[in-house]
């Protein structure tokens, strides 16, 4: 379960508004790549915080259920910001920057800005303010796992819009992975608009994702 001793250090160096920033979407053959950046109360990392806070995980370790009540929660302490990239920046970019740059958007989304931003994953310029990567932050760094559940609870509701959007390929049930479902859907119908057109080479049925 992730913790807060990444946040406890930065803390203790005199930093109080820690970030956590994360995507979700990267690896799906449709939609936009979505990321969050969360301020949580900077008490929580060193004082008392509320039972439910325990819960914060990984939103991959999370059921759908659970993401949504942890989100709802989050969303009421939290100091958050959302950014996204699109189909089409996401072709024009490629999906490495294109994440990168939903990342950036969250963090300048922000209504405060903050004293240190931990990302996760591999380090990468374009901010204004420290940073520190931490690989599989998700599953160490309660900020980072709180930003994850935001972008997957955002990122699914924009998905299943575009389900009804774009009837028949069960972009609701499978968020735009690549599911045996999404693939024979793709086969039958081919790509939508909110396809990621960069992709077109994943469009057969070889290794399946799970939403």
């Amino acid at each position: 379960m992730p913790d807060f001793e990444i946040e406890r250090r930065h803390l203790e160096a005199g930093r109080r508004l820690i970030a956590g920033v994360d995507e979700a979407g990267r690896g799906a053959l449709c939609g936009p790549v979505v990321a969050a950046a969360v301020l949580l109360p900077f008490s929580w990392i060193s004082g008392p915080r509320p039972d439910w806070a325990e819960r914060i995980d990984d939103s991959k370790r999370l059921t759908p259920k659970s993401r949504t009540l942890l989100a709802r929660k989050i969303r009421r302490v939290a100091v958050y910001g959302l950014g996204s990239a699109d189909p089409s920046e996401i072709d024009a970019l490629n999906i490495l920057h294109a994440s990168r740059e939903a990342m950036r958007r969250a963090v300048a989304a922000l209504s405060l800005p903050p004293d240190m931003i931990l990302l996760d994953g591999l380090p990468f310029d374009g901010f204004s303010r420290p940073r520190e990567a931490v690989v599989q932050g998700d599953r160490r760094s309660v900020s980072i796992a709180a930003a994850s559940i935001l972008a997957k609870v955002c990122r699914d509701r924009i998905m299943r819009r575009a389900g009804r959007r774009y009837p028949g390929y069960g972009l609701e049930r499978h968020k735009g992975y690549g599911t045996q479902a999404h693939y024979e859907a793709l086969a039958l119908l081919g790509p939508t608009p909110f396809h990621r057109r960069t992709f077109k080479l994943q469009y057969q049925p070889k290794l399946f994702e799970s939403p």
